[in-house]
């Protein structure tokens, strides 16, 4: 765990929390005029408190917008930092510091500018899931969502490198068709995870069943898919699409959103290698409602970032919110 994660205790005191912790909850937001922001991976007693639930993009236009005096954010730190990027005047609390991400953690600044000095000429885009410092050494930021609208706005002669995620990447490629883009070797843990033969035999089980799946997926995967998309193009297609029965792959969280939109439906989580079901995101899941009422109440962990930071990465992430 590097500096910008301190290896805060992840359990609370529990002789401190209230019997109906979510009703405090509900009560201390509305005492300090605080939104609650979470992650469709977040478990579904968190999704159901907060204010705003939505992909990376969707929380980054909530934070834009919000008017609250506090910002709580389930998710993981990443996310938190580009609430506090967007928002310097407010307080940003996260439930659990620690809550760290493997693609954010796997390109740190010097790894980063190692290999920008391999591939000079190359404009950096990276995305969404990586550190402040690395998005400050961004030109422009993406998600799943606008990555691919993104990526076409630049000249076609205009080399890339994309970080730090490969698999996106390689999809992103493929879906473009551009030429002269390097990408950065991180990869999503969660997403790897997913088992070509696993999910092979989840199909001949349900063969009437679409398989949606993220980018972040391997490839091999990812041919498998009837659609591949962000986590809210997923929701959308599995809730509009006349399918009765969907087999998901990606962080399982998402399926409480598309079970409440789509209570008639059947959704499968994909299993990993050897059937296991252990493709929720470690990160994600240090979130507890326990944490969000501490939080609330203590008005703590608090993120910060020092200003120079935070505008040097402002600037990557206006550019991809006005182009999205």
């Amino acid at each position: 765990m590097d500096s910008n994660h301190p290896n805060l205790p992840t359990k609370p005191n529990e002789n401190a929390i209230p019997s109906d912790v979510e009703a405090a909850i509900v009560r201390l937001k509305k005492e300090r005029n605080a939104v609650l922001l979470a992650h469709y991976y977040q478990e579904s007693e968190i999704q159901d408190l907060a204010d705003c639930v939505g992909d990376s993009l969707q929380l980054a236009q909530a934070a834009q917008k919000t008017q609250a005096d506090l910002i709580v954010f389930a998710g993981v730190h990443f996310m938190a930092e580009v609430a506090k990027i967007l928002n310097p005047s407010r307080k940003v609390l996260v439930p659990d510091l620690s809550a760290s991400c493997s693609l954010a953690d796997g390109c740190t600044p010097a790894q980063l500018a190692a290999w920008q000095r391999k591939y000079p000429g190359h404009v950096t885009v990276s995305y969404i899931n990586c550190s402040a410092a690395v998005k400050a050494m961004s030109d422009c930021i993406v998600t799943s969502s606008n990555a691919e609208k993104i990526l076409r706005s630049y000249p076609a002669d205009q080399p890339l490198l994309f970080a730090p995620d490969q698999h996106l990447g390689r999809f992103l490629v493929k879906k473009t068709g551009r030429q002269h883009v390097v990408l950065y070797p991180g990869s999503c843990q969660v997403h790897e995870l997913f088992s070509e033969r696993e999910l092979c035999r989840l199909k001949l089980d349900h063969p009437q069943a679409h398989v949606l799946a993220h980018p972040e997926c391997e490839e091999r995967v990812l041919s498998h898919a009837h659609f591949v998309g962000s986590t809210s193009a997923l929701i959308r297609y599995a809730v509009e699409n006349p399918a009765s029965e969907f087999i998901i792959v990606t962080e399982p969280g998402v399926i409480h959103e598309m079970q409440k939109r789509a209570p008639h439906k059947t959704f499968l989580p994909a299993p990993a290698e050897g059937g296991c079901a252990c493709n929720a995101c470690p990160h994600m899941r240090k979130n507890t409602p326990e944490k969000i009422y501490l939080a609330l109440r203590d008005l703590s962990p608090e993120l910060t970032l020092p200003e120079d930071l935070r505008q040097a990465a402002l600037k990557p992430l206006e550019k991809m919110l006005s182009l999205s």
